[in-house]
């Protein structure tokens, strides 16, 4: 409050005495924000949040930035107060009619209190909604990525042909009956359906081929409509075994994916560094960071990486990494603290 200065006082002083579970908008004062809301007596965490979520949805505001609610003076868990505010948030976001609000930020001071938040961030991975509703939340809603260039899956069918003679043409038309049916109850056909077959590189569409070419089937990529899906056509044993790859393929990029997004989240709250040159600090990329911090968290004495294309051994303790030569550096653990919006 006193850094809001004066005025922001002065105007909260007119609603002093608002019944409990009340909030109250402000300016911002000589904050780096438009509007304060201030939420009064409240113990339930998470109502307070959707509260907030709902009012900044109704009023268009495009971001929002939280404390860790009820951790200061009401002396609530960090850890109870971190899966009620997620929770809320997940909530939030998960409803289709949201328009407006494009980022969520929760500000915490308290580097003791990172590991509860993350905590509950873990708790919440692996999800469809974490991975893509919830991190496009916290992180801010990003332009849509410039839609790629279709790949194509050249079709390619080995034809087999039969020549029927007989003595007559009822014979000859019962033969060739009799095959077709025999063909047709040996076919089988497949279909998936993944959003995530959009992804398909030139790579994963190589990998379709060579699975078309070796098991002798007929393998069709529909990109037409959403979402995009494969098509698996042939002897129904062939047709299981490539469908069970392509789904391997699918789930592949769905890990990397999440990996990704919790590395992205994970770096939002701590960034571990390395010497430069020139006694600065360079951030390890994104993976490694998580990996640190994960290996930390878990309380792992040591974890190998890589600095400058050279194996280290890093001990989580002293914080010091050594190299192959016995060649020991200092490492940096640094909380991030965003107080902005």
């Amino acid at each position: 409050m006193d850094a809001a200065g004066s005025q922001l006082e002065k105007e909260c002083a007119q609603y002093a005495g608002l019944s409990e579970n009340s909030m109250v908008i402000t300016q911002g004062g000589k904050l780096l924000c438009r509007k304060i809301m201030h939420l009064i007596n409240g113990n339930n965490v998470k109502s307070q949040v959707s509260l907030v979520l709902e009012e900044c949805e109704r009023r268009k505001y495009k971001s929002v930035a939280f404390p860790a609610i009820g951790t200061g003076q009401a002396g609530q868990s960090p850890a109870k107060v971190a899966d009620a505010m997620l929770d809320a948030i997940v909530e939030f976001v998960s409803k289709t009619s949201v328009q407006h609000l494009k980022k969520i930020k929760i500000i915490i001071f308290q580097s003791n209190m990172l590991r509860d938040f993350y905590e509950s961030m873990k708790k919440r991975e692996g999800t469809s909604l974490w991975v893509s509703t919830f991190k496009s939340f916290l992180e801010g809603k990003t332009q849509p990525n410039e839609k790629k260039k279709p790949v194509a899956l050249e079709k390619k069918v080995d034809l087999a042909t039969f020549q029927i003679c007989g003595e007559s043409k009822k014979n000859v038309d019962a033969t060739e009956s009799w095959l077709k049916n025999l063909i047709l109850k040996e076919q089988f056909e497949n279909i998936i359906s993944d959003e995530l077959i959009e992804n398909f590189d030139e790579g994963q569409i190589d990998t379709l081929a060579d699975l078309q070419r070796r098991n002798h089937v007929t393998i069709q990529l529909e990109n037409k409509h959403s979402p995009h899906h494969i098509k698996i056509s042939g002897v129904s044993r062939d047709v299981c075994f490539v469908s069970v790859e392509v789904q391997k393929m699918i789930q592949k990029i769905k890990d990397t994916e999440e990996e990704r997004s919790k590395a992205e989240l994970v770096y939002n709250l701590v960034e571990w560094r390395y010497p430069g040159s020139n006694g600065s600090f360079v951030a390890f990329d994104k993976l490694t960071n998580m990996q640190l911090e994960d290996a930390k968290i878990a309380k792992k004495p040591h974890l190998a990486v890589k600095i400058n294309k050279n194996n280290y051994s890093v001990d989580l303790n002293t914080l010091q990494a050594t190299d192959g030569q016995g060649k020991t550096i200092n490492i940096q653990r640094v909380p991030k603290n965003e107080g902005k919006l």
